[in-house]
């Protein structure tokens, strides 16, 4: 073979090639992005169930999201799971969102978040509604999680939600407490109740019921020994809250909850955080993980401010009238 022909005709075909990817064959360049454009994140979200608190702070992210210019349908992506109230189900949820490998997972209650914790080390997860993410084991502290989890808290400061129980019922010596067993949540408030109460003469009875089917026999078994029912925001308690509203009503003992939403499904009065607005929250810190944060670095929200909202019609069906300073301070009133 004539060695210096090779090399010639070799060297002719790369300038060849060369020369028609920079010629006027090209396909026209595509339009540069806005600089202000958003690049398309995933989002998948799971709640332990749904109820409106709940789904307040699943509306309330994406609100905020699309606030910080990640709109789904556009450049967002979002998938939504229930896990039914089954922790079983959770962890299926939480094994398939994994599988799936989303920027963001969004665990809504603390059985969800406890699940894909136990599923995913790497992935980022941001928790709402969890009343004690360090009890829960999500976050080693409120300040610095140390892993791939951060989040908003519902903890709610137990002072004035006493006052309160003491300001519509002043005589009060017996709460009333239906609570799931199986849920951190709720069994830390009723360690914190009871440790807050007893120095002022008042006990904490407790109903547990392990099953949504088993909350109207848990409310009936505190007919007779309790002046008021309070409820927190336990899950399986909030999804069945009409159960406890038709013991209440019937054996006309106040009921008093811990979330807003409540009220319009039968709570006498309820001083709470706004679960929109908690979802937001949630929103501003899925944003900031879409921009390069880590969780890691990125406190838990606590929220500072609480709504006090009230029934007149249910007081007068649970047999209380609500006293004129309650009704000036309440930041609604249903009539």
């Amino acid at each position: 073979m004539n060695t210096n022909f090779f090399k010639k005709t070799l060297w002719a075909s790369i300038t060849a090639i060369a020369l028609s990817a920079c010629g006027g064959d090209k396909a026209p360049e595509q339009a540069a992005a806005p600089a202000d454009a958003k690049e398309a994140k995933t989002l998948a979200i799971t709640a332990i169930v749904e109820h409106p608190a709940l789904d307040a702070a699943r509306t309330g992210a994406i609100e905020q999201l699309a606030a910080e210019g990640y709109k789904e349908g556009e450049n967002l992506t979002v998938t939504f799971q229930s896990a039914q109230g089954n922790m079983a189900t959770a962890g299926q949820i939480a094994k398939q969102f994994v599988s799936d490998n989303p920027d963001v997972i969004y665990a809504i209650a603390t059985p969800s978040a406890q699940a894909l914790a136990a599923a995913t080390s790497d992935l980022p997860i941001v928790f709402s509604a969890v009343t004690d993410p360090v009890e829960a084991k999500l976050v080693a502290s409120l300040e610095k999680s140390d892993n791939n989890i951060t989040g908003a808290s519902d903890v709610l400061p137990y002072e004035p939600q006493i006052e309160l129980i003491r300001e519509l019922v002043p005589n009060v010596k017996n709460v009333g407490f239906v609570y799931n067993p199986g849920e951190v949540n709720s069994t830390v408030v009723l360690k914190s109740l009871k440790e807050k109460l007893a120095p002022l003469g008042i006990n904490v009875v407790e109903a547990p019921a392990s099953k949504s089917t088993d909350i109207t026999q848990a409310a009936k078994s505190l007919v007779g020994k309790v002046d008021v029912f309070y409820t927190s925001t336990d899950n399986m308690v909030v999804n069945a809250y009409e159960a406890i509203y038709q013991v209440a009503k019937d054996a006309k003992i106040p009921l008093i909850a811990s979330n807003t939403e409540a009220v319009e499904r039968g709570a006498v009065a309820a001083l709470g955080v706004n679960y929109t607005d908690l979802g937001k929250e949630s929103g501003k810190i899925i944003a900031r993980i879409f921009k390069g944060e880590k969780p890691a670095d990125i406190p838990v929200f606590i929220p500072q401010k609480l709504d006090l909202v009230v029934s007149k019609k249910h007081a007068a069906e649970q047999g209380l009238e609500l006293p004129e300073a309650v009704l000036q301070r309440a930041t609604k009133v249903h009539e």
